[in-house]
């Protein structure tokens, strides 16, 4: 059996203590904003336009650490984690895991993309029980540490 794999970027995105998430079409649950990289993107460049596309968000990827100073190589910001998430048995995501804060709560989706999508605080994360566990955890430590 051969195994598919597709590179992904997904954005954790929080303002007021708040993690973003959108109700994905076609898998019909609460997600982050995210998406696939495109060919020859950056994965910190898919993470920032996915979320543009999927909330109408400029946002502030969270990093870390300095870049390097290197010459001509350049220091990528670094993903908060690197999940491997089995989509089906054929196929898997390598999905970069960024999170970012915003500097608005006011959400503006582009056309054709998930008008439903709301803010959620950490109390209602843990009473929802259709969300996938990573989902859950991402958001919760994001909160955590952008609180204020």
């Amino acid at each position: 059996m051969e195994v598919t794999r597709h590179f992904t970027a997904t954005t954790i995105v929080v303002h007021n203590n708040k993690a973003l998430l959108h109700m994905h079409k076609k898998l019909g649950f609460w997600l982050p904003v995210g998406g696939h990289i495109d060919r020859d993107e950056l994965p910190h460049m898919a993470a920032l336009r996915e979320a543009k596309e999927e909330s109408g968000l400029d946002v502030e990827l969270l990093n870390g650490e300095e870049p390097l100073e290197m010459g001509d190589v350049l220091d990528l910001p670094k993903p908060r984690h690197i999940l491997l998430e089995n989509i089906n048995k054929f196929h898997q995501h390598i999905d970069f895991i960024y999170y970012a804060n915003s500097k608005t709560s006011e959400l503006l989706p582009e056309d054709g993309e998930s008008g439903d999508i709301r803010w959620f605080p950490e109390e209602e994360l843990k009473k929802l029980t259709d969300l996938p566990e990573n989902v859950v955890a991402l958001s919760l430590e994001a909160i955590k540490l952008f609180k204020k």
